[in-house]
């Protein structure tokens, strides 16, 4: 149940259920009907995403991420590179390298973390973007438009309506798209930026092993570079919460 209550306060079903009902009102559907097919929407995608919550045990702690999807290859690249660090630390002797890159490992956990919600934010604005006609919606703003030029005085004002209900499922469509464009384009760099740190510590514990330790500095650019990779994800996750809250 609990898990049910917080899907119906998550404002993505709320956004799509006031999507549904406008549309239906564009197509001249009783305002009572619309309003009806509002609340069946928000209703399912609730009760949706609580099953596939039951069905996804990997994905409790978010959203499921469509298989085959680019979020799912940019978040199996970075988990790859954070796996692979585990490996890099544990294999290596104590020493101050060793003790360095350990300290690095709750940064590349948040950030994989971070990383699997963004996963399952694409994948759930892919979804929602996949219901929108953009072909269908602009045909319909151009038939509107025109039988708006023939309607008489007293048809307008009902004209006007849809047109604007079109309107904002238009500027819906950009949100989203924008919005999923953000979160993959910040997959894909924080994913290879992971991947780009694991081989600099890999080349440093060779070097560290046959030769003199490389200086304090290379190691603390490359902590830096890591807590920029985290944070830029972590901005980007509460951008995407902003833009959806709207």
């Amino acid at each position: 149940m609990a898990r049910l209550a917080d899907e119906l306060r998550d404002p993505w079903g709320l956004l799509l259920g006031a999507t549904a009902g406008g549309a239906a009102w564009a197509v001249s559907v009783h305002p009572a009907a619309a309003a009806f097919v509002g609340v069946v929407v928000w209703l399912s995608k609730a009760g949706v995403a609580v099953l596939q919550d039951r069905g996804h045990h990997g994905h409790r702690d978010g959203l499921a991420v469509t298989p085959g999807s680019p979020e799912e290859y940019w978040l199996e690249r970075a988990g790859s590179a954070a796996y692979g660090f585990g490996e890099l630390s544990a294999s290596m002797e104590r020493g101050p390298l060793a003790e360095r890159i350990a300290l690095m490992r709750p940064r590349i956990d948040d950030s994989t973390a971070t990383l699997r919600r963004l996963a399952g934010q694409a994948s759930l604005t892919g979804a929602a973007l996949a219901r929108f006609d953009l072909g269908g919606l602009w045909n319909e703003q151009v038939r509107l438009a025109r039988a708006r030029e023939e309607a008489g005085q007293g048809l307008t004002q009902d004209i006007d309506r849809a047109l604007a209900s079109l309107a904002s499922q238009r500027a819906v469509v950009e949100r989203l798209s924008a919005t999923r464009e953000r979160v993959l384009a910040r997959m894909e760099s924080s994913a290879i930026g992971i991947e780009g740190l694991l081989a600099r510590l890999v080349e440093l514990s060779a070097v560290s092993a046959n030769g003199p330790l490389e200086p304090v500095r290379v190691l603390d650019e490359l902590a830096d570079t890591l807590e920029g990779v985290r944070q830029g994800l972590h901005e980007t996750e509460q951008i995407t919460r902003d833009a959806l809250d709207r």
